[in-house]
């Protein structure tokens, strides 16, 4: 049976949802906060925690960061309804955009939920759904990351300026499922479809000036 554009957006959703899930609920439940192993020498399942947006990035308040993330889980949702019925539109936009809504998704669970349903992981693997509640309230609580990939790991020769004897390391950032599908997402977005992102916002521009003219 072949699959409708809405029936594959949806599997693209679900299954990025399932990975993400079942790799943060895991390492909750089998690593304390700090915690890592050397997978390769480049590669490491590093558990850590975060209040903020990708990769770790904490700019404003944690409650505020949760609504934004769902009203923008709202606005993504409903343009990619929009895109699903425009039968004009390649599936692998579609794509792209069924990602960054499913990573989106991810990380507005661990927000919303993961303060009620685990301890916290200080000096302890968390236990999931404890009799004394979790660490946080609803909506407070914190995205698990557990993707880092120091592939190169150095120090700055001595002779540099400001920088010389520090630590250098490439790539930094701790990350999970979620993240990278909402990176991938975009960066496909912008290589692949970037005539179809202009022709979107100059139809938006015109829509605001008709509108503007009335």
């Amino acid at each position: 049976m072949k699959l409708s554009n809405g029936q594959k957006a949806l599997l693209i959703i679900f299954l990025t949802l399932l990975i993400d899930q079942i790799s943060k609920i895991w390492i909750k439940t089998h690593f304390e906060l700090g915690q890592h192993i050397e997978v390769t020498k480049w590669f490491y399942i590093y558990f850590t925690e975060n209040n903020g947006m990708a990769f770790g990035i904490e700019v404003i308040s944690k409650l505020f960061l949760t609504v934004f993330r769902i009203v923008a889980i709202g606005f993504i949702g409903y343009y990619l309804y929009r895109i699903i019925r425009n039968k004009r539109l390649p599936f692998g936009y579609i794509a792209c955009i069924s990602m960054i809504f499913a990573g989106a998704m991810g990380n507005i669970i661990d927000s919303v939920f993961y303060g009620e349903f685990f301890t916290h992981s200080y000096g302890q693997v968390a236990q999931f759904l404890p009799e004394g509640g979790g660490y946080a309230g609803w909506f407070h609580g914190k995205v698990v990351d557990m993707l880092y990939f120091p592939i190169i790991d150095t120090t700055w020769p001595e002779w540099m300026p400001i920088v010389g004897g520090d630590d250098f390391v490439f790539f930094r950032p701790i990350f999970n499922i979620a993240d990278s599908a909402i990176t991938v997402g975009v960066a496909l977005l912008l290589i692949f479809y970037r005539k179809i992102l202009m022709a979107e916002d100059k139809t938006k521009t015109e829509n605001t000036q008709a509108n503007e003219n009335k």
